[in-house]
């Protein structure tokens, strides 16, 4: 995410706090929503934030965003920050599957219905909505992809996401149920970098020297792939397939560059914009209409599609 837009969302949040003093002083109910994202300055988080900040402003609604930094004490605080500023909903990618229950639960006590995206948490009925990809369907997708790129055979090392979160074990499953069908594939490294690139990078460099003979990588994300990329542009390999999942921009031009093969697209914006929708209904009928967990299918990114890619989505679902 650019300091442009960074900037812009930060300076928007502040502008939501005067307004919010103002009205809290006058006595006027509150018309805020609260975005909590893991942070702001990544790419996917920051779109996903974004979205949801325009969303609310569109309808009408104050916003103010924060970033949790993936420390559950840290989002227990700045739920109890929404829940003091008598928040109308809020709007969370949560800190992790089990740690965020009881944070949430805290919300939905305290009468402040909670908007799920992108990560569900481990318990029904304390959120409002939990509005999440369809990360075994997309994985599928992109394993697919991956074991075609690598003609059914060779071997191959896969890069994990954090393991305490939901979306890395569905994944990781995802892949292995199109991989393990493969028995030319020979899977002789897995590694958890933790979504991160530096990570990565130095996970990859390890795997490649115990394994020279690998030839292909699977990333649980793409800022895991970018780092893989990198510490094979570092040994001169272009000869191994890599395949990421997010669809960011940055994997969509190492598509195109043909450093990458794909990614798998999940889209932040459209579960962000339709979080904000499903709130708005939420507490204008008090109601969604819809059961609490919500599937939104993935994307393959390839090269026959990645020009139509540009801040997860493509472009005809902008058009």
């Amino acid at each position: 995410m650019n300091r442009l837009v960074r900037a812009a969302l930060l300076l928007a949040g502040a502008l939501a706090f005067l307004t919010l003093e103002s009205c809290t002083e006058s006595g006027d109910p509150s018309e805020l929503i609260v975005i909590i994202a893991p942070s702001l300055d990544n790419p996917f988080f920051g779109q996903e934030a974004a979205a949801a900040d325009g969303k609310a402003r569109e309808l009408g609604y104050d916003t103010l965003l924060f970033s949790h930094g993936d420390d559950a004490y840290k989002q227990s605080e700045l739920i109890d920050s929404a829940i003091a500023r008598d928040a109308a909903a809020i709007i969370l990618d949560n800190a992790g599957a089990d740690a965020s229950v009881a944070a949430v639960a805290k919300a939905e006590r305290a009468g402040v219905p909670v908007f799920l995206i992108d990560r569900e948490i481990s318990r029904r009925g304390v959120a409002t909505a939990q509005i999440v990809s369809n990360n075994y369907q997309g994985a599928m997708l992109g394993a697919l992809s991956f074991a075609q790129a690598m003609g059914g055979g060779g071997q191959y090392a896969e890069l994990v996401g954090r393991e305490s979160d939901t979306n890395a074990a569905i994944r990781s499953a995802g892949y292995h149920a199109v991989l393990d069908q493969y028995p030319g594939l020979e899977m002789v490294a897995r590694q958890s970098a933790n979504w991160s690139q530096s990570e990565a990078f130095s996970r990859t460099q390890s795997m490649l020297q115990a394994n020279p003979g690998i030839r292909g990588i699977i990333a649980g994300n793409d800022t895991m792939a970018m780092g893989a990329i990198a510490a094979l542009e570092g040994i001169g390999r272009s000869d191994v397939v890599v395949v990421g999942f997010d669809g960011s921009n940055d994997m969509r031009d190492a598509v195109l560059a043909g450093k990458a093969h794909a990614t798998v697209l999940q889209p932040a914006h459209l579960q962000a914009e339709y979080a904000v929708e499903l709130a708005h209904g939420y507490l204008t009928e008090g109601a969604t209409g819809q059961p609490e967990k919500l599937l939104m299918d993935c994307i393959l990114v390839d090269a026959g599609n990645a020009e139509r890619l540009d801040d997860f989505q493509m472009k005809q679902e902008r058009d």
